[in-house]
């Protein structure tokens, strides 16, 4: 028989984790977590295949001429359009604006009229001068028939004399009047000569009232409103305006440029020159240099070279910035330089180290090629070897790609 007492309370050991329980959730979550990782690198390879099989899409142009045989460049300068006659009309007098009979961009012909000023003044002037020449005129006449009754005085009195029946004294007296009429007559035309040239004064200003043109152009600018004072020099400070409109003759539009001193004698008058709008970097526009102006500037230590555009054109307008290049027909031997073989946008040449190289695109594949380059031509260049002319060429797109890389085009 069994002595020793039982114990009371919990039992203990059915608290114990079964061994095979807890390994078996263990397993669970590591099946998961394997799980997981597998998914997450099954979307990741999925992705990078879709990525590799995508074709970028790239912007390509065309490579381009050169231009004319056997032209290269000599130099590259900038510079803007300016007109050789432009003119801010600006009245002869001080007077207030009536009417503007301009605005911006209107075409205007020699002589045309572009502003009336307020003539009110001028006009009381005129009627003032008129009537004091028709004072004067007035005057003549009356001195005219005094005259003659002078002169008929003197006659008696000579005829009294030579009878002995008047004094000299007599004579003399009336001589006397006669010339002194006379002398009065004669200033008083004078008089009248001084009232017309005061009538033309008149006159004059009236006409100055009326604002024209001083040659065909473009109008540019509207300076002044109805309303306003206008002077020819700056009377009455900010308040008072000294132009009514600028006018730009556009059959003078060329081009001025500023060229380094030390290169100044790379260009000629006549010189060929090719030259690009900053606003139409396609549009080549031949040109010549008319002139170089024979002086420098010490500052900038540049020369300005004026070029006349061979033909004008309607999208040619005055400050216009431009890229020029001066082109050589031959080289200081006197046989032709060597030419380009096409021109193609600066953006498209990449660097590879020290080579220059250029992506050509085939048949929807990049081919990568070296190149060489000659001189800059604006937003171009020139190739002198890798690419031919009609060729495409990727100018802008990722910068990871690689040569036979299927690509897609804009």
């Amino acid at each position: 028989m069994d002595t020793q007492p039982r114990t009371t309370g919990p039992d203990l050991e059915g608290l114990r984790i079964d061994d095979s329980s807890r390994n078996n959730r263990r397993g669970r979550r590591t099946f998961r977590l394997v799980l997981f990782a597998a998914l997450t690198v099954l979307i990741v390879v999925a992705a990078v295949l879709a990525l590799r099989g995508r074709k970028p899409v790239v912007e390509v142009a065309t490579a381009r001429p050169s231009g004319e045989p056997g032209s290269a460049t000599l130099l590259n300068a900038s510079g803007y359009v300016t007109p050789r006659r432009r003119a801010t009309v600006a009245a002869k007098i001080t007077a207030r604006v009536l009417d503007v009979l301009v605005d911006e961009g209107l075409e205007v012909a020699e002589g045309q009229v572009l502003a009336r000023l307020d003539a009110s003044d001028a006009l009381r002037r005129l009627q003032a001068a008129q009537s004091a020449r028709d004072a004067t005129a007035a005057i003549i006449a009356n001195l005219e028939v005094n005259l003659a009754n002078a002169e008929r005085e003197l006659k008696r009195q000579q005829e009294l004399e030579k009878a002995g029946f008047a004094a000299v004294q007599a004579r003399e007296t009336s001589q006397t009047a006669v010339d002194s009429l006379r002398a009065q007559i004669q200033a008083a035309r004078e008089q009248v000569k001084a009232a017309d040239a005061q009538i033309g004064v008149a006159r004059q200003d009236v006409d100055n009232c009326t604002v024209r043109a001083p040659f065909a152009g473009v109008v540019v600018s509207k300076d002044a409103q109805v309303g306003e004072m206008v002077s020819p020099i700056s009377a009455g400070g900010g308040f008072t305006r000294t132009g009514i409109a600028t006018i730009v003759d556009m059959a003078s539009l060329e081009i001025e440029v500023d060229v380094n001193e030390s290169y100044i004698a790379r260009v000629k008058p006549g010189q060929r020159v090719e030259a690009v709008l900053d606003a139409y970097p396609d549009w080549r526009i031949p040109s010549k240099v008319r002139t170089v102006i024979p002086t420098a500037d010490r500052q900038k230590a540049t020369v300005k070279v004026r070029i006349s555009f061979d033909n004008l054109d309607p999208r040619i307008l005055p400050d216009m910035g431009i890229q020029v290049a001066f082109l050589a027909e031959e080289s200081a031997g006197g046989q032709p330089v060597s030419a380009p073989r096409a021109l193609v946008p600066q953006a498209a040449v990449r660097d590879d180290g020290a080579r220059k190289v250029v992506f050509v695109v085939r048949e929807g594949r990049l081919e990568r090629r070296a190149v060489t380059l000659g001189a800059s031509r604006g937003t171009d260049v020139e190739i002198m070897a890798g690419v031919s002319q009609g060729e495409t060429v990727l100018v802008r797109g990722p910068e990871d790609l690689r040569d036979g890389q299927r690509v897609k085009t804009k």
